[in-house]
């Protein structure tokens, strides 16, 4: 049984992951802090005496490539510890140390002092350690994890603690890079850019921090008990921006393939609008980036964007479809579960994420649905610039789901109002309002990346409450993309989509197809499942459909393509998400095995039916031959 990726062997346990881990916003002066660290698992909120060994960052100890292989208890905490030096020091600028997602929540200590904590699994932060360490001299770091895991209403994913079927492995603790930077006093903090088709043009926001007031180091505080974990720290980033006639100014230069095109300079906060002249439109089959160079005072990053729009239009016949630059375009996607029988969440390599992503490319897929995950930022760039439409989920949580709310509905009709918190697990107003607080940072943290296309709050009902107002709220952050609203089952009738789920029935196309105004897609179905003898995890196979073989395998999906996918095209379907991308634990539905190193279908006849379909839908899209009517409106007005 394999649970070893081929990048496995070439790990570095001293330099895992050893890639810049922030692509959308570059600077020169960092300093990886990835490798061995010590550990210690405990039972309670004291730092241990004795540490139980050595644990590679930033694998989760339930990882094997963590080289620990435990499995941490809700009631128990997860230590790490080493020594820092940052070359050189502060050099009259910051020290910022960057945690990419510590699952679930911790606190940081330096010198036995804590500087920081965060809560939250999935999105990072950044703590400014200037006073503790900017010296340049040898100091101790430590942090400490707590992690409900799935029993409690945080946001978890597929975790659980009693794996199984379609549950995977719970992990805690250190999962994505950790990482130094020292920055200028007065630096950029984040930059939103916008990109403005229509007007040829970008939109760009520079968010900068500013010299802190002199202050006192903050004093050691008690260690938190695991029923009462730390707050959060503010970022510096959070800080409040002063008024605009005393904000410093940044320069902005844009190039395209190295030769610059535009430049402004404008207040930091202040939204600067620079040309784009007959702009080179991102797309799967192009997906062309132009460089952006910002510069605040002695600080320099860099970033880039791409030019392109999406959303709902209808084609020439009436019906909404998803559009890309203001053509209609087939999302042809596969489930992206983001997991790896090695690293868990944790990539084994950077050259495993491009795989993933060049493999579902070559298949002649255009899209990949990351599901009730967060990546790490190396993963949207790469979509970015190989030219991969993304569908990103939201992190779902809540109380323990009821099995009728979010399992019965597979095979019958059920829709239920999610304005009743409990029937789905989310009867804790707390809850409530973190998913809230995680929505906004997901969107911030993830909205410049040009591939992704379409927001999914919520997925089968898991953790799903008040859904209209959650999209509402999403649109307000991000107007410009599309929004599955409630993927699978309990519509609220809001959103761009109606999004189906099709497993156990075959997909028909529906008289109320006609009517509606949301364009129709089916964001999973197949899973078709085949046991390959030395690449699964265990005894046990979940698929929704069983194969024994690859021709058998390959003949089955051919098959359900073109007998129920083709035609629901010709209806109005405009995209398909097939489940999925790799086997997973006991999942052994995958287009590729877990362990990534066999196809088990025959790609060219993959590719033939994509193909076949891609064609299919450009001729449902097109006008009828010596059609003479009017384009239709291109606009989103028919958003919910």
């Amino acid at each position: 049984m394999s649970r070893r990726t081929p990048w496995a062997d070439e790990l570095d346990p001293d330099h895992p992951l050893p890639e810049y881990p922030r692509p959308q916003l570059v600077r020169e002066h960092w300093q990886n802090l990835n490798g061995r660290w010590s550990y210690a698992i405990t039972d309670d909120a004291l730092e241990p005496r004795v540490w139980d060994g050595e644990i590679v960052v930033p694998f989760s100890p339930e990882a094997e490539l963590s080289g620990v292989g435990r499995q941490l208890q809700p009631d128990e905490h997860l230590w790490y510890r080493r020594t820092v030096r940052l070359d050189g020091g502060a050099r009259g600028g910051r020290v910022l140390l960057h945690f990419g997602a510590v699952d679930q929540r911790c606190r940081v200590l330096v010198d036995g002092v804590q500087v920081g904590g965060h809560r939250g699994g999935y999105l990072p932060f950044t703590l400014d350690v200037t006073a503790q360490l900017g010296d340049g001299e040898p100091h101790e770091l430590v942090v400490d994890v707590v992690d409900p895991s799935d029993t409690a209403f945080h946001s978890r994913g597929k975790q659980a603690l009693k794996r199984g079927g379609i549950w995977y492995t719970a992990q805690a603790g250190i999962w994505q890079t950790v990482w130094l930077e020292r920055v200028p006093a007065v630096h950029v903090a984040a930059l939103r850019v916008r990109p403005l088709l229509d007007a040829e043009a970008v939109e760009l926001v520079v968010e900068a921090v500013g010299p802190p007031e002199a202050s006192a180091p903050p004093e050691a505080s008690a260690p938190p008990e695991a029923s009462a974990p730390p707050e959060a720290s503010a970022p510096p980033e959070a800080s409040a921006p002063p008024e605009a006639s005393a904000r410093p100014e940044a320069s902005v230069i844009v190039h395209a393939a190295g030769r610059e095109i535009a430049r402004a300079t404008g207040a930091v906060g202040e939204p600067l609008r620079l040309p784009v002249p007959q702009p080179r439109r991102w797309h799967p089959d192009d997906p062309f980036l132009y460089e952006l160079e910002v510069r605040l005072g002695e600080d320099r990053v860099e970033s880039y964007f791409g030019m392109r729009s999406v959303g709902i239009a209808p084609d020439a016949h009436g019906r909404p479809r998803l559009v890309l630059n203001g053509e209609p375009i087939l999302h042809a996607a596969v489930l992206d579960q983001g997991y790896w029988p090695d690293g868990l969440y944790t990539p084994p390599s950077d050259a495993a994420l491009v795989h993933d992503i060049e493999e579902m490319k070559a298949l002649g897929f255009t899209a990949l649905r990351k599901h009730i995950k967060i990546e790490p930022l190396r993963w949207y760039h790469h979509c970015d610039r190989l030219g991969m439409l993304v569908w990103q989920d939201f992190v779902n949580g809540g109380r323990r789901y009821h099995p009728a709310v979010v399992t019965l509905p597979v095979k019958l009709p059920l829709r239920l109002d999610d304005r009743r918190h409990r029937r789905f697990g989310r009867q804790d107003a707390e809850g409530r309002a973190e998913f809230l607080a995680e929505l906004e940072e997901t969107v911030r943290l993830l909205g410049n990346a040009p591939s992704i296309a379409v927001w999914v709050p919520f997925n089968e009902g898991w953790g799903q409450f008040d859904a209209l107002a959650v999209t509402a709220r999403l649109r307000e952050l991000d107007p410009d993309r599309v929004i599955d609203h409630a993927s699978g089952w309990h519509d609220q009738g809001g959103g761009d989509l109606r999004s189906l789920h099709v497993y156990f029935r075959k997909l028909r196309p529906e008289r109320g197809w006609r009517r509606e105004r949301r364009a129709i897609v089916v964001s999973e179905y197949g899973g078709y499942s085949l046991r390959l003898p030395g690449h699964e995890f265990g005894p046990r196979e979940f698929g929704y459909r069983r194969y024994a073989g690859v021709d058998e395998l390959t003949e089955a999906f051919v098959a359900l393509h073109r007998a129920e996918i083709a035609p629901a095209i010709d209806a109005g379907l405009g995209g398909y998400v097939y489940t999925q991308l790799s086997d997973v634990e006991d999942e052994l539905n995958g287009l590729l095995t877990a362990d990534r190193t066999v196809r088990k279908l025959h790609a060219d006849r993959v590719r033939e039916v994509n193909a076949e379909l891609a064609a299919r839908f450009a001729k449902a899209v097109a006008p009828a031959p010596h059609s003479t009517r009017k384009a239709q409106d291109a606009s989103h007005d028919h958003r919910a």
